[in-house]
């Protein structure tokens, strides 16, 4: 008996995961039953499939670990519909399984596993092929053995809620909440990274400045909904011209950053620049639907630095992208006079 409880105590107190903890557990179970087999399952009740995920075999009868079956035929089933949680006459009581007649089990005793919902997790079971009475003390380890799985159950469970809620809160931290874009803080990780691959390949750094003009004008006369709604809109047709590796980000308001690579085709990158330049702005004329209106974009004025990354940083970078996109802005309002 106190080889049982320091088995058990180890047990409980090293496991790390559901199979740590179950294992031994079932170890355990098999000395205390004295049955040739102890398993936990899983059951899905939308498939109508019961699972053997850890199993322990010592003898003559054995299940499987990954034995899936119809759990409609299912012992476990019948136990818990009938109530009839042990019996050593398998044969007799359910002579109709088929699951217990290609097994050859004839005492079999499982106890169910519930969430904290009360919904039905799983199953702990020990069965034999041959007759075997319970005692009273084997009853109590089953339904104790189950509390502890079902403990651990809802601990991994809460650590995957934790580490999903960890995920979005990281992803929200980054994201631009109306267009799903990258942020600022994003952009600037992103940027570090580029501008190292930069300087390995030898590339250019092309930073692209894009400010919608007449946005204002766009909420003044169509409200904040057609405002975002074109955000929106702009956001995913900067997104079709994308090269691969381009990042695009929103840096708030009516203002997006687009930031890449490009191939030293001249001395100075202005062609490269030329390049990204007409396909961000061409990407950003046309008509665009707004929910209760349509409206035809003359286009965004944008402007595009090309840096060598030997020598740039990301806050350069914003700055310099920042200024060719004034120089733009500048240039249409002379022509517009």
């Amino acid at each position: 008996m106190d080889s049982f409880f320091s088995q058990l105590s180890a047990s409980v107190t090293q496991a790390r995961s559901l199979e740590e903890l179950t294992r031994p557990l079932l170890e355990v179970l098999e000395t205390v039953t004295g049955l040739e087999s102890t398993y936990l399952t899983t059951v899905d009740l939308q498939a109508g499939r019961q699972q053997v995920v850890f199993a322990h075999n010592t003898q003559q009868l054995r299940i499987p670990e990954g034995l899936s079956v119809p759990w409609d035929d299912t012992l476990c089933k019948r136990a818990l519909d009938e109530g009839v949680p042990y019996t050593d006459d398998v044969a007799h009581v359910w002579k109709d399984s088929e699951a217990a007649q290609q097994l050859g089990i004839q005492t079999y005793v499982s106890t169910p596993v519930r969430t904290d919902d009360g919904s039905l997790f799983g199953t702990l079971c020990a069965a034999s092929s041959q007759r075997s009475p319970l005692s009273d003390t084997a009853g109590q380890a089953m339904l104790m053995f189950a509390r502890l799985i079902e403990q651990q159950v809802e601990r991994e469970r809460l650590v995957e809620r934790l580490h999903r809620a960890n995920a979005e809160l990281q992803t929200q931290a980054l994201t631009d909440v109306l267009t799903g874009l990258p942020n600022r803080r994003a952009l600037m990780q992103e940027m570090a990274r580029l501008i190292s691959l930069a300087q390995r390949t030898g590339s250019w750094l092309l930073a692209g400045c894009i400010d919608l003009d007449g946005f204002k004008q766009i909420n003044d006369t169509h409200g904040h909904a057609a405002g975002d709604a074109f955000l929106c809109a702009v956001a995913a047709r900067l997104q079709q011209v994308l090269r691969s590796g381009d990042v695009l980000a929103r840096l708030g308001g009516d203002e997006f950053v687009v930031v890449g690579l490009g191939p030293r085709l001249d001395a100075d990158g202005a062609e490269a620049a030329r390049l990204m330049q007409r396909r961000l702005a061409a990407a950003t004329v046309g008509s665009h639907d707004v929910g209760h209106a349509r409206l035809d974009y003359p286009g965004a004025s944008v402007g595009v630095a090309c840096l060598d990354s030997l020598q740039a940083d990301a806050a350069q970078v914003l700055h310099e992208a920042d200024a060719a996109m004034y120089r733009v802005k500048q240039g249409r309002r002379l022509g517009a006079n």
